[in-house]
């Protein structure tokens, strides 16, 4: 039986209805949590078959390599959970992470024919993969998806110029705090009200790596916030932010009292 149509706001409970009339591969699609907040949302309800059809969900373990430096870039990828690592590597093997991908990134735009950096999962990830041709249709036949592209283009630049500030100028405690208030979610819980989690599914090793820091200054500068009262642990290996406004001036050079 075909879709009725609908509109890319159609809310999810209505989406979980159009399931038992579609098949397995916009039912995907339809119960996609993160699809009102990624560059799919740009295709709506009644053309999800064609989303569909030109992608395919792939589950990965941790260390998974997705992306190979100087590979041929034939392949996109949208992150629907999970966590990846992005790296530049040296000759030598040294290498330098130079970011972290959450759900919703889309990760590979290029215009060269090969990819730019590396990426492994930081734990189990899913992806959405479109291929290169796939996409290039896309992006011809849906010009809000192009333009959901580019808005994905300019957040990854202004990403980097913080990362360039982060890197030349910030002391080790101001890197630190701006590194856990870029991974801050705000959560609602029934027991504790609203609370500020930051989620830190990698390694020590990788966020000293990112922060071009130690792993011992690492370790050291999140244990005095913690003294400080400024965070606080997770039972799930995470942190919680205690003094919002505090790690705030922080980030910006301005030492509380």
């Amino acid at each position: 039986m075909a879709l009725e149509p609908q509109t890319q706001n159609t809310p999810t409970h209505m989406r979980r209805r159009l399931v038992l009339s579609a098949g397995d591969d916009i039912s995907r699609c339809l119960l996609c949590d993160i699809r009102e907040h990624s560059v799919c949302n740009a295709i709506n309800d009644k053309e999800l078959a064609i989303l569909a059809h030109a992608s395919k969900s792939l589950s990965l373990p941790p260390g998974t390599t997705l992306v190979e430096e100087g590979s041929p870039a034939t392949a996109f990828f949208n992150v629907t959970a999970g966590t990846v690592k992005l790296f530049k590597s040296l000759p030598d093997g040294r290498r330098q992470i130079t970011g972290f991908a959450d759900v919703g990134h889309f990760l590979g735009l290029t215009n060269s024919s090969t990819y730019s950096f590396g990426a492994e999962t930081v734990d189990t990830v899913r992806v959405c993969r479109f291929s290169r041709a796939e996409l290039e249709n896309l992006l011809t036949d849906y010009p809000l998806f192009e333009r959901r592209l580019l808005a994905e283009v300019t957040d990854e630049l202004a990403q980097a110029q913080e990362q360039m500030l982060l890197l030349g100028r910030k002391t080790a405690r101001e890197r630190v705090a701006s590194f856990l208030l870029a991974r801050m979610v705000v959560h609602s819980t029934p027991e504790q009200g609203e609370e500020a989690i930051v989620s830190l599914p990698m390694t020590r090793v990788d966020i000293a790596d990112y922060l071009g820091l130690t792993i011992e200054t690492v370790s050291r500068t999140i244990s005095a916030l913690r003294r400080e009262g400024l965070i606080a642990g997770t039972d799930h290996h995470g942190i919680r932010i205690l003094a919002l406004q505090k790690l705030q001036a922080l980030t910006s050079g301005q030492e509380y009292s």
